[in-house]
């Protein structure tokens, strides 16, 4: 075996997965077709409020908010604003940063922690066989193989590896020729994250800190090789927005196909897939590389205790909790593309209810929040297990010692995190079931600390930040 998993993809899902997996001991070897510079370009630009808390366990967050702008409201159809300042949460925003800032941090911790990189290394084909995968590769300098126990393609909407193993990736192209553009501003708009529409045209427009703005738009389809000139961003800038605040110098510009589609499975024997490589959406939210980050959060630990030893089947999990997390993602923001660009009044109709219920009601606004920033997503729970179980747990207060003072510290050594209660010893075993019935390494290797508060509840939290195991400790 030349390592115990293979990562094809150096995006930021196939690079956090990779920092996980290095740091928990696992021989991995990342297979990239691009070359090994960094790109200054980059697609994605928002990172939400879950997304930060998976850093912050790894200990990047603080790094990277000094690379963006913290955003706390967006606006949807003018009028209608979701408030993320209340998120029970360390990063109450949005942070308006360009992918590539993203990858630096995380090419840094996989590369300190061990994990291998080959650049301009293609996959061509695969093979697997009960005891590992075998991944045939093409170089400049030839072709090759790379063989390993596991594989995971996190190598985008276009996977060879989803396309080797033959699955199916149904779905359909929304729009065929969306610009994205950076540009720079005359004129300040306001602190928001906004999508606006009007008459079928789609605008959004998010600061990245720098002076400089993401725009991307559409006011009908042109050909996807037709350039972008500077005149197509403000005429479609002026039809939704009202105005083109003086866009100048635009630094880049594209066109990109915005589809909606989901792989069936995201496992496939020793194969399994994650980020775009499994379910691709509009860039309404913001939420691709977001989705991406919290599936390599989710399988980064399942694969590490499979590699150590734990039962295989602990893998299935991956796709029974991720894939219907990937199913809402593609509803939600598919939803907020067809009202904002759909024509008719049946359309204006139902946005105009849209932004009338939601804006009255509180609670409503409240869970848009907690779903567009992930912290709502909660995984499924045994029957007549704790509540707590499944859910993503606060960010809580710990009584300092060497493991830090909050919960985002104790879960950078990347194990299993026991909480309990003040001054309470070990319970013993947790008496609710964790949503996973394999990899229950903690009762030999896991973090033991104690909360500040004077809740009685203790607490067995995964490597991923959600709550296996849940008790009132005894008095």
């Amino acid at each position: 075996m030349d390592a115990d998993v293979i990562v094809v993809g150096a995006g930021p899902t196939g690079l956090l997965l990779a920092g996980d997996l290095a740091c928990a001991g696992v021989r991995v070897t990342v297979l990239e077709k691009r070359p090994a510079q960094l790109s200054n370009l980059t697609r994605a630009f928002a990172v939400h409020a879950r997304s930060m808390e998976v850093l912050d366990s790894r200990g990047l967050a603080d790094d990277l908010l000094t690379t963006g702008r913290a955003v706390p409201r967006v606006r949807l159809f003018d009028r209608l604003e979701i408030d993320l300042d209340h998120l029970p949460t360390r990063f109450p925003f949005v942070l308006v940063t360009p992918q590539y800032e993203v990858e630096r941090l995380l090419r840094r911790r996989a590369e300190d922690a061990g994990a291998a990189f080959r650049f301009d290394t293609e996959v061509t084909a695969l093979h697997q066989d009960d005891r590992g995968v075998t991944a045939e590769v093409a170089r400049r300098d030839g072709r090759g193989t790379v063989r390993a126990g596991y594989l995971v393609g996190a190598d985008g909407v276009r996977s060879a590896v989803r396309t080797a193993v033959g699955a199916p990736f149904p779905g359909q192209t929304v729009i065929r020729a969306m610009v994205l553009a950076d540009v720079r501003l005359a004129e300040r708009p306001p602190d928001v994250l906004t999508v606006a529409s009007r008459a079928g045209a789609l605008g959004f427009l998010a600061p990245f800190g720098d002076g400089r703005y993401r725009f991307i738009g559409w006011d009908g389809e042109r050909a996807v090789d037709a350039p972008v000139e500077t005149e197509e961003i403000r005429r479609i800038a002026r039809a939704t927005f009202g105005t083109d605040y003086g866009i100048h110098d635009v630094t880049y510009a594209d066109r990109f196909a915005a589809d909606e589609r989901q792989a069936p499975h995201y496992r496939y024997g020793r194969v399994l897939l994650a980020g775009d490589a499994a379910h691709a959406h509009s860039p309404a939210g913001g939420l691709g590389m977001n989705t991406g980050l919290q599936d390599a959060a989710n399988l980064g630990w399942k694969l590490a205790a499979v590699v150590h030893g734990a039962e295989p089947t602990l893998l299935d999990t991956f796709e029974a909790e991720r894939h219907p997390v990937g199913r809402q993602v593609l509803r939600a923001s598919g939803t907020i593309l067809r009202l904002a660009t759909r024509p008719g009044p049946l359309v204006a109709t139902a946005r105009r209810v849209l932004v009338a219920v939601v804006s009255r009601a509180e609670p409503v606004r409240r869970r848009a929040a907690g779903m567009v920033s992930a912290i709502a997503v909660s995984y499924p729970r045994p029957r007549r297990s704790h509540p707590m179980v499944g859910r993503r747990a606060s960010d809580l207060a710990l009584v300092p010692g060497p493991h830090g003072a909050r919960l985002a510290e104790a879960l950078r050594a990347g194990r299993f995190v026991l909480v309990l209660p003040r001054s309470v010893g070990d319970p013993g075993p947790m008496t609710s079931r964790p949503p996973v019935s394999a990899g229950e390494r903690d009762a030999t290797d896991r973090v033991v600390v104690e909360r500040a508060d004077d809740d009685p509840t203790a607490l067995l939290v995964r490597p991923d930040g959600y709550v296996a195991s849940a008790h009132r400790a005894a008095a």
